[in-house]
């Protein structure tokens, strides 16, 4: 997951029919007997919010950040749900904001709808994830995929109706257009084992979203819920990874290679070692343009680069 800066306006078409369904929506909730029935919201699924949502997230899942145009339609996704929240009982969800754009993200089905998935054993304590590794294939059925789900912290009072604050709910879900998911998620990397789990970061001093272990309650509940590493996921973002690291090693040995071969007194071996030291670059800049915002797990790819970094300037 990634922060996404919310640069498109809402669509003018959402504005005026979604105030229309607003209002037709208010008189379905609002009757001395409302219907048993939620309220069939439509105007979040108009052509035009589904076309600025994938030029926004650039075709992404909102939550995981696969591409889901070649493999399945998009899930318009409410962030706070529409019509029920799971677990709270008479809750007939955040109805009044089903057609507000703020709300909206697009999603793949496997983060939005609730299904049992594949998901590898581990833990967030960095040492028994070590120990979990190499079982990568002893796997476990996990109920994922958001749904209805919309959890709160402790002493988070949530939202009835739109006279309600929102911001007294203290979300444990991850907005990428509110948050910032990288304060919340640390990406393991163990170059000796190269599985690319996502993991709850510790938190320094937030009494509102930290557990008893120092992990966020934002990132491991968000993980969970959004099944971030459901078994399919953890292989995509894995094979990737394994690309970054096959790109790097070549990155360092003709770096190295370039760097002998430029000392060199003997003028043609200089001028080669000239060349190679450019493929190096070239190979660095498509390592560096793999974490571009419109490429696939570029939050894991922004956050293994820091790390390549710092190995890059300790080989040369």
């Amino acid at each position: 997951m990634r922060r996404v800066e919310r640069t498109i306006d809402a669509p003018e078409d959402l504005i005026e029919k979604g105030a229309i369904e607003l209002e037709a929506a208010i008189l379905h909730y609002g009757a001395v007997q409302p219907p048993d029935k939620s309220f069939p919201f439509k105007r979040y699924k108009l052509a035009s919010v589904k076309a600025a949502l994938e030029k926004m997230f650039h075709g992404k899942c909102a939550y995981c950040e696969t591409f889901y145009a070649s493999t399945q339609p998009l899930d318009v996704e409410h962030y706070r749900p529409k019509g029920a929240v799971a677990n709270a009982d008479g809750h007939r969800g955040y109805w009044w904001i089903a057609m507000e754009w703020q709300n909206l993200l697009p999603s793949c089905i496997d983060c939005n709808r609730k299904r049992n998935q594949i998901t590898p054993r581990g833990d967030t304590s960095l040492v028994q994830l070590l120990d979990m590794t190499a079982g990568f294939s002893v796997a476990s059925t996990v109920l994922s995929g958001k749904k209805d789900s919309f959890p709160l912290a402790a002493g988070g009072v949530r939202a009835e109706n739109e006279a309600d604050s929102l911001l007294s709910e203290r979300a444990l879900l991850l907005n990428p257009c509110e948050d910032r998911p990288e304060n919340h998620l640390v990406y393991f990397f163990d170059r000796d084992n190269l599985v690319s789990f996502v993991l709850a970061r510790e938190l320094a001093d937030d009494p509102n979203f930290t557990g008893d272990n120092a992990l966020s309650l934002k990132g491991a509940t968000s993980i969970h819920v959004y099944g971030l590493n459901r078994l399919r996921l953890v292989q995509a973002r894995t094979r990737l990874l394994r690309h970054l690291e096959f790109l790097a090693d070549l990155v360092i040995d003709l770096k190295l290679m370039a760097d002998e071969l430029k000392g060199n007194a003997d003028l043609n071996v200089k001028n080669a070692g000239g060349r190679i030291d450019g493929y190096g670059d070239r190979v660095l800049a498509e390592l560096i343009a793999m974490g571009a915002d419109d490429k696939p797990y570029c939050g894991m790819v922004t956050a293994w680069l820091e790390t390549f970094r710092v190995r890059l300037e300790d080989a040369l």
